[in-house]
C-alpha cells in the first residue's frame, strides 16, 4: 500500500469510527476575548441530516467557517471528512473543499454569466474534463428543475430559482458533504420547501446535509436531528427534534 493509499485508509477508518464530522471539545475565541464556540464536541456520521439551530451569536456561523477551514480552533480538534483541519496546509485546503458543497443565503452567484456558466464555474475550478463538464452541467441542471434556464443570466430567475442553481453548484462536483447556511433565508415559503424539498433528495442520495437555519416551521415539520447552540454551547442535541425557543 502506497503512502497516499494509507492516508486514505486512515481517513476513511477514522470516519467509521468517529463520523463524517467531528468536533472534539472545540472552543473558538475573537480578539475581543468573547468565546464564539465554548467546548463544543459532536459527531455527525455519514449521511446524516442535521439542523444546526440558535439565536444570532449562538456560534452557527463560526462552526460553519470552521467546517470551511475559513477559520481555525483556538482549543480542541476539528475533522472533517478524516481531515484534522487544523493541521492542513494553505496549499492542501482547495484539495479538501472540493469533497464540500456550500449553500449561502445571499446565493453569490456570478452575475455577468448565465447559469451554464455559473455551474460550469465549479467544475473548472477542480480542473474536470470539458467533455464532462458539458455532461454534468445540464445534468445537475434538470436534477434542480432548470433543465430550460440553462441560457438565463441570474437577473432573469426568481430568488427561488438562483437558490436552485447555487445548490446545483454546490452539487456539482458529487460532494461528500453539503453544508447549507441560512438557504431558504431569502425565500417566500413556498419556494423555502421546494429547497428544503430538493435537500431531502440530495440527503437520500447518501449525501450528508447540515443545514442552519432561523425557520422553526422547517425544523419542526421536517424531524430531522436538531442540534440547539446558545452562546458557544450545545444546549440540545435531538434525534427527530424540534426548534427550542429559548425565550
Amino acid at each position: 500500500m502506497t503512502k497516499k493509499e494509507l492516508r486514505r485508509q486512515k481517513r476513511e477508518d477514522f470516519i467509521q469510527d468517529n463520523g463524517i464530522i467531528c468536533l472534539d471539545n472545540v472552543s473558538k475565541s475573537y480578539s475581543t476575548g468573547a468565546p464564539a464556540l465554548n467546548n463544543v464536541s459532536l459527531s455527525i456520521s455519514p449521511g446524516e441530516f442535521v439542523f444546526i439551530v440558535g439565536d444570532s451569536g449562538s456560534g452557527k456561523s463560526t462552526l460553519i467557517k470552521l467546517l470551511l477551514r475559513e477559520l481555525t480552533s483556538s482549543s480542541g480538534s476539528v475533522y472533517v471528512m478524516g481531515y484534522e483541519l487544523g493541521k492542513l496546509t494553505h496549499r492542501q485546503i482547495p484539495q479538501f473543499r472540493r469533497n464540500l458543497g456550500v449553500v449561502f443565503q445571499d446565493f453569490r452567484l456570478l452575475k455577468d454569466r448565465n447559469i451554464y456558466e455559473n455551474v460550469a464555474f465549479a467544475q473548472r475550478i477542480v480542473e474536470t474534463p470539458v467533455n464532462e463538464i458539458r455532461r454534468n452541467v445540464p445534468a445537475i441542471l434538470a436534477t434542480v428543475g432548470l433543465a430550460g434556464k440553462y441560457k438565463s443570466k441570474p437577473r432573469q430567475l426568481s430568488g427561488g430559482e438562483q437558490q436552485r442553481v447555487a445548490l446545483a453548484r454546490a452539487l456539482v462536483n458529487n460532494p461528500s458533504i453539503l453544508l447549507a447556511d441560512e438557504p431558504t433565508g431569502n425565500l417566500d415559503p413556498n419556494n423555502s420547501w421546494e429547497i428544503m424539498k430538493l435537500l431531502e433528495e440530495i440527503n437520500a442520495s447518501g449525501t450528508t446535509v447540515l443545514v442552519v437555519t432561523h425557520n422553526s416551521e422547517i425544523v419542526n415539520a421536517m424531524r430531522k436531528r436538531v442540534i440547539t447552540l446558545k452562546k458557544g454551547v450545545i444546549v440540545s442535541d435531538e434525534e427527530e427534534g424540534g426548534y427550542i425557543d429559548e425565550d
